[in-house]
């Protein structure tokens, strides 16, 4: 008898176990959720660092932001030889070297560093790879304004002007190569546009690039942090990019050489960059996104004795975006407040470019406005959706 009792009481002990195993897995299961699947869930920023390398170092490196919502995306461009204090290798030193020496993961934290924002995935490419990618879906679609001859180191570039295709060997080339010629900024211009253009070619063929005849030869291309099943997914969603409404950004600082290197030390010890992409990010998710339409057609006038006041703002807010078209004095050197004149009566996009130096001062006005008025105080470029005229409240910076 009482062995009887003692074996109900070792099933009774055993169901128990049972059901907390079981509970216990579910539960183990249930918070193993794909990162990539919260995030899409939860209709939030899809960040994502995408990474260009041959030979073990950055060709580009992009953090690409998007907003499934609307498809609107921003795009900042991370330069190689930007310098700063290395926590991960303990040194000051060009970014790419973190890249180099200690892979993606650490590099992505420095970039996360330098940014001010977490990146929770990555997507990276051999530059043979992105060529194998070109290919696959069919060659990329770029626009080339003027024909291309040139030496870039030993190897001769020929690339046609216009609306073009390339393959895989003629991305490369248009990716890498440096002309004498080029703006500032251009070379890496030409890296987000290739790297834009190969999500909108993914989208024009996603029947068959997503294909599972396909996918997987693309997928063996790209190596990434979310696991493969997700891949897809993530490469989905950013040929959903509107590139037609994207205004690409880059790091811009000053030069300076370090133990023999040329470092690219961001501007303002890199509270700059940090705003602009916070100012940017915000934008793509609010009410006022139309304030990232197009690219705006600034001009700068500087309204003090301070030399060089405009030149300088003007490249400040380039680094937002903007185009800065013209840059002079303005008919006085003694405008007490600074204000800005919006010309095309946005006014989202007004307060967005006041916000970049606090200006509280706008008005709305045009070119008829003014009328019997002296042209030099607000402008005289007919192209011009907004004028600046800094005053003394301005310090460099911020409006005080």
């Amino acid at each position: 008898m009482k062995s009887i009792r003692l074996d109900r009481s070792i099933l009774f002990l055993l169901i128990i176990f049972t059901v907390l195993l079981v509970t216990g897995a579910v539960l183990i299961f249930s918070m193993k959720t794909d990162p990539l699947q919260e995030s899409l869930s939860q209709d939030s920023l899809l960040k994502v660092l995408v990474v260009i390398e041959h030979e073990k170092m950055p060709v580009s490196s992009h953090i690409l932001a998007y907003y499934p919502g609307s498809n609107r995306a921003a795009m900042f461009d991370i330069p190689g030889e930007t310098g700063l204090i290395l926590k991960s290798l303990g040194r000051v030193d060009r970014i790419d070297a973190v890249f180099a020496e200690k892979g993606i993961r650490n590099y992505k934290t420095e970039i996360e560093g330098i940014t001010g924002i977490s990146v929770p995935f990555y997507l990276t490419a051999t530059l043979d790879n992105f060529a194998r990618l070109t290919d696959l879906v069919g060659g990329l679609e770029v626009f080339i304004p003027t024909p291309v001859d040139t030496v870039s180191g030993s190897e001769r570039v020929l690339l046609p002007s216009g609306a073009v295709t390339l393959d895989g060997d003629k991305v490369i080339s248009y990716m890498t190569y440096t002309d004498s010629l080029d703006q500032e900024g251009e070379s890496a211009a030409r890296k987000q546009r290739a790297v834009l253009a190969f999500f909108k070619k993914l989208n024009d063929n996603s029947s068959k690039v997503f294909s599972d005849r396909i996918f997987p030869v693309l997928s063996s291309c790209l190596e990434s942090n979310v696991p493969e099943k997700s891949k897809k997914d993530l490469l989905a969603e950013l040929s959903r990019i509107d590139a037609e409404r994207l205004v690409p950004q880059r790091v811009t600082g000053s030069l300076r050489e370090v133990d023999g290197k040329e470092l690219l030390f961001p501007f303002y010890d890199g509270q700059l960059l940090k705003d602009i992409v916070r100012q940017t990010l915000g934008g793509l998710a609010s009410e006022v996104a139309g304030a990232q339409e197009r690219i705006y057609a600034l001009e700068i006038l500087n309204g003090t004795r301070k030399q060089g006041l405009a030149r300088k703002t003007s490249e400040l807010y380039q680094s937002f975006g903007y185009d800065v078209i013209a840059v002079r004095n303005a008919d006085t050197a003694e405008y007490e407040e600074t204000v800005l004149i919006d010309r095309i009566g946005n006014d989202a996009v007004s307060k967005s470019i006041a916000q970049v130096i606090r200006c509280e001062n706008i008005q709305t006005a045009s070119l008829e406005s003014f009328e019997g008025e002296d042209p030099a105080s607000f402008g005289t470029e007919a192209s011009v959706d907004f004028t600046i005229i800094l005053g003394k409240d301005f310090d460099g910076r911020y409006v005080r």
